[in-house]
């Protein structure tokens, strides 16, 4: 009797290997670090702008640079052919909403707590993949997850606007919450897109969603054009958009395309660290508390990617 042959695993759902794994957290952890020395040049820029405007100016510059690599990288026409309407609501909600409350949760806190705030998106990312993959979760990815979370707590240092049920932190939770939906809404929706063109896309669409909020703010008078910007204020600005924005939000999308959105997530709990090693260098005290939190998120990172703890495989869209 002819027995049956086993049927091969589809590409989308095998395992990764080590090799892509090891590949994918140095993306992840290179988009890390620049979003997280985005924090010391908003605290500083935020001294002469207003949110509303900051978060205008870092998208325009983002974007026009964005698209100009876009149209090097895959051409004018895969640029025009892009399914454009689909991003302008995924980008401008996930995105561009996004980032600009987080923003004005850092106006009224400070660059670490803003930082903190975001440790909450493994969770975010775990819950989506729960509801919408239809994904299971295993005893290891939740130890993993949790180190991470207690880590994030640790790295805060104990600040209490970590608990406080104020307004900067429901603030920063909306901000987490829709930055998480629009990471997995970018990998999914957009599937036949590069990674530039997956980031360049979404970046436009939020730029138009803030351009309408900062237009209705300046026709009623809730905010001003800021004043004529010194060449270290341009440079802070450019690398905002650039470097903390764009470059950082290629590195994160290929990250979230090859582990999915609440694996790569994970990794969001390094970012407080990041930002205290950078005030550090800009002056600041060295924090053992924190510092040993980014250890426990290191092991959560690691102990959660054992044996790949997900039912299934992220499918691979690099």
């Amino acid at each position: 009797m002819r027995l049956p042959q086993k049927r091969p695993i589809p590409k989308r759902f095998r395992k990764p290997s080590i090799g892509m794994q090891a590949s994918s957290n140095l993306l992840l952890v290179l988009s890390m670090i620049m979003f997280a020395a985005g924090f010391p040049a908003a605290e500083y820029l935020l001294d002469e702008w207003s949110p509303i405007a900051l978060s205008f100016a870092r998208l325009c510059i983002a974007a026009a640079g964005m698209v100009a690599v876009w149209i090097i990288v895959d051409g004018w026409r895969r640029v025009v052919g892009a399914p454009w309407m689909r991003a302008m609501f995924v980008g401008g909600v996930g995105f561009g909403f996004g980032s600009h409350l987080l923003l004005i949760a850092q106006s009224i806190s400070d660059p670490v707590t803003a930082a903190i705030m975001v440790t909450t998106m493994p969770i975010m990312g775990m819950i989506m993949e729960v509801f919408l993959d239809g994904r299971r979760i295993t005893l290891r990815l939740m130890l993993g997850v949790s180190a991470t979370f207690v880590g994030g707590v640790f790295a805060t240092g104990g600040n209490p606007q970590m608990i406080d049920a104020g307004a900067g932190a429901l603030i920063a939770l909306l901000a987490t919450i829709l930055f998480t939906w629009g990471s997995r809404a970018t990998v999914k929706s957009f599937p036949d897109l590069t990674s530039i063109g997956r980031s360049s896309i979404t970046i436009v669409g939020a730029m138009m969603a803030i351009a309408m909020i900062f237009a209705i703010s300046l026709f009623t008078g809730t905010t001003t054009l800021p004043p004529v910007q010194s060449a270290q204020n341009w440079a802070l600005l450019v690398y905002y958009a650039l470097g903390a924005l764009g470059l950082s939000q290629v590195f994160w999308i290929m990250g979230v395309g090859r582990m999915g959105i609440g694996m790569a997530s994970l990794h969001m709990n390094l970012t407080p660290f990041y930002v205290m090693l950078l005030m550090l260098a800009l002056g600041g005290s060295w924090q053992w508390g924190q510092a040993f939190g980014a250890g426990i998120v290191a092991v959560g990172v690691f102990v959660a990617q054992l044996k790949n703890p997900l039912r299934r495989s992220v499918p691979q869209t690099e």
